[in-house]
């Protein structure tokens, strides 16, 4: 799904199409996760593809998480290197999750391109799976990871082969990041609360 709001878009189609398997049923985060790679890269003065093990978690919206405690830029750490924590959540974090906005601002037009884009990445690496010690961002139905209750869909660190995704697991959350994954996990049960009070799902 990429048509907005598109993590509860993707709920609506996977609650009235119960005969499916519940896990075709995803959720595009790979432009906000591209849009990530592309921010911390320039910051440290690197190319993108020096960056791995980006996420983005939560929803599709100002709300996301871009998690630099996870992340590697040639082989280093991305929250240490970068080293200024106020960058990281006063200007990393809002850039990111507010960058389709700034386009139309400044454009007067959408990333429709850069959303394209996306949209192809998503599938190749759903389709012919992830790199070897690196992950992507899905918007995926929960299993309860990581705290986000069963059934949302909600974006992940995911690694895909032979056409399967699986949540990467066993990774530490610090109280900061709790936060912000908590704050989005929230927004998306208030989305699903509204389409169920509308009879949507």
């Amino acid at each position: 799904m990429v048509g907005n709001p598109a993590n509860t878009n993707a709920l609506i189609a996977q609650q009235n199409a119960k005969g499916l398997d519940a896990g075709r049923f995803t959720a595009m985060t790979r432009l906000d996760h591209n849009r990530a790679v592309t921010q911390i890269a320039q910051k440290l003065n690197q190319p993108v593809s020096a960056v791995k093990k980006m996420t983005i978690w939560g929803n599709h919206s100002a709300s996301q998480y871009p998690d630099l405690f996870h992340c590697e830029v040639a082989g280093k750490n991305a929250y240490e290197s970068v080293d200024d924590h106020a960058w990281v959540d006063g200007t990393f974090i809002p850039t990111v999750a507010k960058r389709g906005a700034a386009i139309i601002e400044a454009r007067g037009l959408s990333s429709a391109a850069s959303a394209a884009n996306a949209a192809v990445d998503h599938i190749r690496s759903w389709h012919l799976g992830t790199a070897p010690g690196d992950w992507v961002s899905m918007a995926i139905p929960s299993d309860g990871s990581y705290g986000v209750p069963e059934g949302l869909i909600s974006s992940f660190p995911c690694v895909c082969k032979d056409g399967k995704y699986e949540i990467v697991q066993g990774l530490e959350i610090d109280a900061y990041s709790r936060g912000k994954i908590d704050a989005s996990t929230a927004e998306l049960a208030e989305e699903r609360q509204a389409v169920r009070d509308l009879g949507l799902i």
